[in-house]
């Protein structure tokens, strides 16, 4: 594992280096969709991590979002985002990151999340906790709802049932922040800047290295139902474990709502 761990360290810095390079140029945009920003950097990026991974293990398969992986090898593949947070990194807004998440036999078991312009790597082995820039890491200790600082994002095939969580939730908690990537908010969450997470329509490469860190710090990660979470579920919600009851309870009332029952 160690192995691995160094190479997914070494391409989390190569990519993070050509991002902070690149802030504040004019950077070429594309679109993947109404709202889903892309731009050459992205590209870049995830060119350097699959490099660095496949002149290691060139057999490996990848999972990158901008597609660039490649590769087949029975029961390994990395999960690529080389930057979760393309639109704030457009507009120049200081939060995003590099996610690259390791699968081996259908089990998540090691993240790495860098954040560039901070200079934060976040790490997570399963079975052997987490840490940020070698300290370890721990969820909050808050215990109520009504106290806790709770995120979440949008994108567009759930922007109109999401508004009605985040109305619910901005009633019931302290606070409701919407910060742009997913990667970084469950990392948040691992250390316990935030409370508790939750999010709809996302990809396994925006899940698998948060989701493994927020276990590995002692939180708890489950679908909308308090269910088995999976890096290709459409929900995730990740707390401290100390709130995630109360947070299943907020959701549950958003899913009411939508079916035509009442709610409070």
């Amino acid at each position: 594992m160690k192995e691995y761990k160094d190479l997914a360290i070494e391409a989390a810095l190569a990519a993070g280096k050509i991002i902070r390079g690149n802030l504040g140029r004019k950077l070429k945009i594309g679109y993947k969709g109404k709202f889903n920003l892309i731009t050459e950097v992205d590209h870049l990026a995830e060119e350097a991590i699959v490099r660095i991974i496949h002149g290691r293990y060139p057999r490996h398969q990848i999972i990158a979002e901008e597609g660039h992986g490649k590769g087949k090898i029975a029961g390994i593949r990395w999960y690529v985002d080389p930057l979760d947070g393309t639109t704030n990194y457009a507009h120049g807004f200081p939060f995003f990151c590099v996610s690259i998440g390791l699968e081996v036999r259908g089990q998540v078991v090691l993240g790495v999340v860098y954040d560039p312009l901070h200079e934060e790597m976040f790490l997570a082995e399963r079975g052997r906790g987490a840490f940020l820039n070698d300290r370890p890491l721990s969820v909050s200790k808050v215990g109520k709802l009504m106290d806790s600082l709770v995120v979440t994002g949008f994108n567009w095939p759930s922007l109109r049932e999401n508004l009605r969580h985040f109305i619910n939730f901005s009633h019931r908690a302290q606070a409701v922040r919407r910060t742009g990537s997913a990667a970084l908010d469950l990392c948040y969450v691992a250390m316990g800047r935030f409370d508790g997470y939750w999010e709809l329509n996302l990809s396994p490469w925006d899940m698998a290295a948060g989701s493994l860190m927020v276990t590995e710090a002692g939180g708890r990660v489950t679908n909308f139902k308090g269910g088995r979470f999976s890096i290709r579920s459409s929900e995730i919600l990740a707390t401290n474990s100390l709130v995630h009851n109360e947070m299943l309870a907020v959701l549950k009332l958003g899913k009411a709502r939508r079916s035509g029952r009442a709610g409070t």
